[in-house]
């Protein structure tokens, strides 16, 4: 009897070496992708901005944000992405080293960065340009963080 194009497989069920249908599955929970439980999320990262892709304000990459001294609210009802951001930014961090090192989009980092800010959880420190130009000792210390990748 022909299975059809499949056969008649089970492919809900675990298939792994010497699995077949007259074989009980190991005992104890199921096997584990390999990178499994450590920090790999479902979530799409655009979920956690509820679609937004654009910040509230313009905030540039190189922005500096740090972690608000007293927040306004009890960081324990937070999101893990914003325990994560201030777990960061306690020493001061650019808005593209949140997202590396967080490896999120850098359009989900800005919108939750800024929606932070707006709530008083982080600030930001933005350095000024003075007549139109873009600030040296921060090209400077762009540079160097080039030359060292």
């Amino acid at each position: 009897m022909d299975g059809g194009r499949y056969g008649n497989r089970d492919f809900g069920g675990y298939h792994g070496p010497g699995s077949g249908p007259h074989h009980n599955p190991p005992p104890g929970p199921p096997p584990q992708p390999p990178d499994a439980g450590q920090g790999s999320s479902l979530v799409r990262p655009y979920a956690v901005t509820g679609g937004r892709t654009k910040p509230r304000y313009d905030l540039p990459i190189e922005a500096l944000i740090s972690a608000a001294p007293y927040p306004r609210r009890d960081i324990t009802t937070l999101t893990p992405e914003y325990k994560a951001i201030i777990d960061l930014c306690r020493n001061w961090r650019s808005v593209a080293e949140v997202s590396a090192l967080l490896r999120l989009p850098l359009g989900v980092a800005r919108v939750l960065i800024a929606d932070m800010a707006h709530e008083g959880l982080v600030r930001v420190h933005q350095s000024p340009f003075t007549e139109g130009q873009p600030d040296l000792q921060l090209l400077e210390r762009v540079l160097v963080g080039l030359r060292k990748l």
